[in-house]
């Protein structure tokens, strides 16, 4: 390996981004934080088992651990992209302690209940569904660009190696000590996060505009996302990944008892060679995508997923079981991997958050979804034909890559500098709008159909950065006059529509307006629409056009 962490060739090695202090402390205690999650799991579903032994039961505890980052998740990412992300991380991770707390309590009161199971595994959940995003989307802080892919997979590796050895401790410790020593483990295990998280001093970002309102910013997220075909196609196919292959985990105390005969020890012996395949199939993650494209790699994690569960659900014996769940966590583990850095690389840093959330929420739908449908077909007719049948439709979804193709993904680029001020003789306000934006583009007649080709490349661009209604049309009294009009609803929502624009984006543009070939520049107009406030001025205020909004209102 050479001096700068990378291999020959340029590649970067699995444990290069653990050389830097901040990213390798903060792995660190979330691999504590990753054990005492998976321990505090295998207590609850094995104290579910114990107290109703209903399949349904079992599989809605994880059902209700992951319910919370379907629904949270892209509040979480607006909110990790618009304020201090290790503040919201703190705040995540206060709560993901009191409701591990909650729990030990109640247990050591004897209390417990499956309604006071569920209700803490959400509460647990949601601290976590808050913390993902913040945590995920910070890595780039903490790291070179160069060495995120390798961060990001080090990071699910964290995970799996929490789940190779966490449920077998949790075995353990559940079987000598009982549910609640597996409980008081996860409350203590997320301290060392929250203290490496309060003591890192993260460089405040400064922004000239303002954060957006929690509603506009979660809308943007979800905009940016149905206007980038790449991501789109990456979020369905995770969930149709996790929706199908998540039956081997969330029937695993069954598949334990009721198909191997065994206990606690056992179904935590289970879930660790689940992990085992997935530290190991990080671990080779960089060498499989070096010689695979993305959707192969896909196809090949969806076969060994399809065919773990299958054997899972036919075999008796605990040892070829768990050789078998060996290739279903590694299946897991780089499907899920590839995913996560498309979405990752792909996002614009204003975005990272909620497109991260945006996967998250896909991964913890189709596990929520998942556990809940497999735990009912479990329940009608037994654990084996559900994890077969999960098996086989989860072989048979490698067909969905004919739809929605895995893209081929590259970083995105910042600009190399911020665009001109636009020039104003108006003294608007953040609020004032909507905006209206024209474009006018003069392009010969012959160039035409090359130049319409070229611009209608725009509309997406528009919509995922800030814009609405976009049009592209030619005026028919004279051809060579082409207008591109959209609109954002206020002043600050164009300001950060153009801040948002990679360098990506601008080739597109530029090369729309290469086209151009009118005397001077392209022209470009911002306009206020409904300028009711641009007409209204007061004694003392000069005659140019000051809006002076009315008491309540914005223009």
């Amino acid at each position: 390996m050479a001096d700068d962490g990378s291999e020959a060739g340029g590649r970067i090695g699995p444990f290069v981004p653990l050389r830097h202090q901040l990213f390798r402390r903060i792995w660190t205690a979330s691999l504590f934080s990753n054990f005492g999650q998976l321990i505090q799991a295998v207590g609850a579903a094995w104290a579910m088992t114990q107290l109703t032994g209903r399949a349904d039961m079992v599989a809605l505890v994880q059902s209700a651990t992951f319910a919370p980052y379907m629904f949270l998740s892209l509040i979480a990412g607006a909110i990790a992209d618009s304020y201090d992300r290790r503040k919201i991380a703190l705040v995540a991770l206060t709560l993901a302690l009191s409701g591990a707390t909650g729990l030990s309590i109640i247990t050591a009161l004897d209390l417990l209940t499956p309604v006071w199971i569920f209700f803490f595994c959400f509460v647990i959940g949601t601290g976590m569904a808050l913390f993902g995003p913040a945590w995920q989307s910070s890595v780039g802080e903490q790291v070179p660009v160069r060495e995120l892919p390798a961060a990001i997979a080090l990071n699910s590796i964290s995970y799996n190696i929490a789940r190779s050895f966490g449920p077998a401790i949790g075995g353990f410790l559940v079987a000598v000590a009982g549910v609640l020593a597996a409980f008081a483990v996860n409350a203590l295990a997320y301290i060392p996060l929250i203290i490496v998280m309060f003591m890192w001093r993260r460089a405040p970002e400064t922004s000239r505009l303002p954060p957006e309102a929690l509603g506009r910013a979660v809308i943007s997220g979800v905009r940016y996302v149905l206007h980038s075909p790449p991501v789109r196609a990456v979020l369905i196919r995770t969930l149709i990944t996790t929706l199908l292959g998540t039956s081997c985990a969330a029937l695993m105390p069954l598949v334990a008892r009721e198909l191997l005969g065994g206990g606690a020890r056992l179904y935590g012996g289970m879930l660790g060679c689940f992990g085992i395949g997935a530290v190991i199939g990080a671990l080779m993650l960089a060498r499989i995508k070096e010689r695979m494209s993305d959707e192969r790699v896909v196809q090949l994690g969806s076969l060994l997923l399809g065919l773990g569960a299958i054997g899972a659900g036919l075999s008796r014996h605990a040892a070829i079981t768990g050789i078998l769940l060996m290739g279903a966590g590694a299946g897991w583990m780089i499907t899920t991997a590839v995913f996560n850095i498309s979405i990752q690389l792909s996002s614009p840093r204003w975005v990272t958050a909620r497109a991260l959330a945006a996967c998250y929420t896909a991964v913890c739908g189709g596990m929520t979804l998942g556990g809940w449908a497999w735990g009912h077909v479990a329940a009608d007719h037994g654990t084996a034909v559900a994890l077969v049948v999960s098996g086989a439709v989860m072989i048979l979804s490698i067909a969905t890559g004919l739809w929605w193709p895995m893209p081929v993904i590259e970083q995105q680029r910042d600009r190399d500098g911020p665009l001109s001020e636009p020039e104003t003789n108006l003294d608007l306000n953040g609020r004032s709008g909507p905006v209206v934006v024209v474009i006018e583009y003069r392009v010969p007649v012959d160039r035409a159909r090359s130049f319409y080709t070229t611009v209608v490349g725009l509309e997406s661009i528009r919509h995922r950065t800030g814009g609405y209604g976009w049009s592209i049309s030619r005026d028919v009294a004279d051809p060579e006059l082409w207008t591109e009009r959209y609109h954002t609803p206020t002043w600050h929502d164009y300001l950060r529509q153009r801040d948002r624009l990679t360098a990506a984006d601008l080739e597109i543009w530029h090369r729309a307006i290469a086209f151009h070939q009118g005397d001077g520049e392209i022209r470009v107009r911002r306009m206020l629409e409904r300028p009711y406030g641009s007409v209204r001025w007061s004694e003392d205020v000069p005659d140019r056009g000051v809006i002076v909004p009315l008491p309540g209102q914005g223009s």
